[in-house]
């Protein structure tokens, strides 16, 4: 068994600092001048108000000794609150939100913005948001548009709805408040890529209008490109590259018989479960909402559908139209 090497003793260093194996046995190291609680620097106190709608944190300038207790609280008019109930020389005031189930958050700018990062790259972030049921290509159109892209200069990156269930949103089923939650985060991720200044290809089935007009919100209305690819059921169930159709007219897919319960879900969807319970697959007993204002509709008829190069070529003109591959 091996034994415990004896502490060694340290040379060197700083006069205000102390060793830590200099330090009594069983004590954590810690600078000479101490840490304040959470990590802080000596001398610096965050003291948060109680909770509200807009609260202020203030931060004690270093050296403040003063205690801030609930009496040394007031509110203001405007519903902040401030530690004493005024400004003092030396404290910074950081507004928080409530946003969600998130409390005492806030938001922090940085010098460098999209636009910075547009120039760096020489194009414009957007999402580009394809959809359709499910076999009507896709995947196939996101990848033939990011490899056209690429071959251009421009940096994409795709979302793929059945990648991102393999990572992501690996927790959520296909009922229907999990499936207004897949897009939703779909949604958000989209908007970071889009503000990092990347062509952001997002390829999901997204049935529901009311969803894919909330990812829409999240960002700049000349910032989301809705792409639908118009393929007639006959043309996705013939092709059915996962068998997905083949099991749903089986009857070995089928959703539960219940409404959405969460009001987010109720409110993203509720024109879609009018009369219908049962949630299943989309096209065969659930329904597929085409978009009424989408940007542009690719059509696949029967006996003609146009290549995957044919479909990215078209997309890649209206970006190229509307000024998002800059040269």
């Amino acid at each position: 068994m091996l034994s415990r090497a004896p502490p060694r003793s340290c040379s060197g260093g700083a006069g205000n600092v102390r060793c830590r194996h200099d330090a009594p046995s069983r004590r954590p190291w810690v600078p000479a001048g101490g840490l304040a609680r959470g990590g802080q620097r000596a001398g610096v106190k965050l003291v948060a108000a109680r909770p509200a709608t807009r609260t202020v944190v203030v931060a004690a300038a270093a050296g403040e000794r003063r205690p801030v207790g609930p009496e040394r609280v007031a509110a203001v008019a405007d519903g902040t609150m401030l530690a004493n109930g005024s400004a003092v020389a030396g404290i910074s005031k950081l507004v928080t939100s409530t946003i969600g189930k998130s409390t005492n958050i806030l938001w922090h700018d940085c010098p460098i913005g999209q636009n910075e990062r547009q120039k760096l790259l020489n194009q414009k972030g957007c999402v580009v948001w394809i959809t359709g049921l499910s076999g009507s290509g896709k995947s196939t159109l996101a990848c033939a548009l990011s490899r056209e892209l690429h071959s251009r200069g421009h940096l994409t990156y795709v979302l793929d709805g059945d990648n991102l269930r393999h990572g992501l949103n690996r927790d959520l089923s296909f009922k229907a408040e999990d499936r207004v939650e897949n897009i939703r985060r779909v949604g958000e991720v989209a908007k970071l890529f889009a503000d990092a200044g990347l062509i952001c290809i997002a390829s999901l089935i997204s049935p529901y209008r009311s969803d894919r007009s909330a990812c829409r919100n999240l960002l700049p209305n000349s910032s989301f490109i809705e792409v639908f690819l118009n393929a007639p059921l006959e043309i996705c169930e013939a092709r059915d590259p996962k068998g997905l159709y083949k099991l749903a007219r089986a009857g070995k897919i089928k959703g539960k018989n219940e409404k959405p319960t969460d009001c987010r879900c109720l409110l993203f969807t509720r024109k879609a479960y009018q009369g219908k319970s049962p949630v299943g697959f989309t096209g065969i007993d659930d329904p597929y909402e085409p978009p009424s204002d989408c940007e542009i509709v690719i059509q696949c008829n029967i006996g003609h559908c146009p290549s995957p190069k044919s479909m990215a070529d078209q997309v890649v003109s209206y970006l190229e139209a509307n000024g998002f591959l800059q040269d």
